[in-house]
């Protein structure tokens, strides 16, 4: 297998030479910025047209856009240092490093919601009607932003041969960490690749499900907000599963306890409550017949 191949041998899908980044004038882009790049616009055009069906200002999603991008990137870089803090505090400098890697979707979306209630307050807008007209957005842009690690070859899970099993180059894996025991035990003699769990698949399929949900549930919401705890409980449950077999898991500084999902649990686990709450509240103000 050559350094730059992909397959899927199960499907009988083999891709070669799958590159990592292009050149434009001598100047290299990574796919994987590119991905992002286009999950980020594919949600905020998904957003600008749920607003104008909804009768908002489209302005507004530009405008929040500019600060939730910014914020967003600042906070999965944040929230990727805290969490691998070895890697970084003998090079502090190295944090600012943002080319060569180190991004966590889940600081990024935490920072996307502070961003949202301290613009919203500025701005004197309902933070719970923004976030329910972004959230299909939001999860589209995770979607599509996830085929990043599949050129990157990262976020792939522990050993599998089954029908969805991926084949890389062990050369080609940007982190000799992520391969584990087991995968190391059941590559084939002689051979120069892994076999693996695609988890950049499963969670890009699974929140695209979310997203066809989510457009599916917005006219049938019953209070602003609902749409926000359908995402936190679909991503949660979806990336608690998920979590369990990816190989290049963040821990709890000091445990083995993978952050991810102990947050991925809080998660589902608010969003069901609040949920719950909200509806027993309106109930309860519902005028009797």
């Amino acid at each position: 297998m050559n350094a730059g191949d992909i397959a899927f041998p199960n499907l009988g899908i083999y891709l070669h030479d799958v590159p990592v980044y292009f050149s434009i004038f001598g100047f290299r882009i990574a796919f994987y910025g590119l991905f992002i790049g286009i999950g980020v616009l594919a949600g905020l055009l998904t957003a600008v047209q749920v607003a104008k069906k909804t009768g908002q200002d489209p302005d507004d999603y530009w405008d929040f856009a500019i600060w939730a991008v910014i914020f967003s990137v600042i906070g999965a870089r944040i929230y990727y240092v805290i969490f691998s803090w070895d890697d970084y505090k003998n090079d502090l400098l190295s944090i600012f490093k943002f080319r060569s890697g180190g991004l966590a979707i889940y600081g990024g979306v935490i920072a996307a919601f502070i961003t949202l209630f301290i613009w919203c307050r500025i701005k004197k807008r309902k933070p719970l009607l923004i976030g329910d007209t972004a959230m299909p957005g939001l999860i589209l842009g995770q979607a599509i932003g996830r085929w990043g690690n599949f050129m990157n070859r990262e976020v792939f899970g522990d050993y599998y041969n089954g029908l969805f099993s991926m084949q890389i180059p062990v050369a080609a894996v940007r982190d000799s960490g992520d391969i584990t025991k087991k995968i190391a035990e059941n590559i084939p003699e002689g051979a120069n690749y892994i076999n693996v769990h695609p988890t950049f698949l499963y969670e890009s399929v699974c929140n695209l499900l979310i997203f066809a949900l989510l457009l599916l549930y917005r006219k049938h919401k019953k209070f602003d907000g609902e749409l926000c705890l359908l995402y936190l409980g679909g991503y949660g449950a979806g990336r608690f599963l998920i979590e369990g077999i990816r190989t290049d898991t963040l821990f709890i500084p000091g445990t083995t306890v993978p952050v991810s999902q102990v947050l991925a649990l809080v998660m589902v686990v608010f969003a069901v409550a609040a949920d719950i709450v909200v509806r027993i509240r309106l109930k309860k103000l519902k005028p009797a017949s």
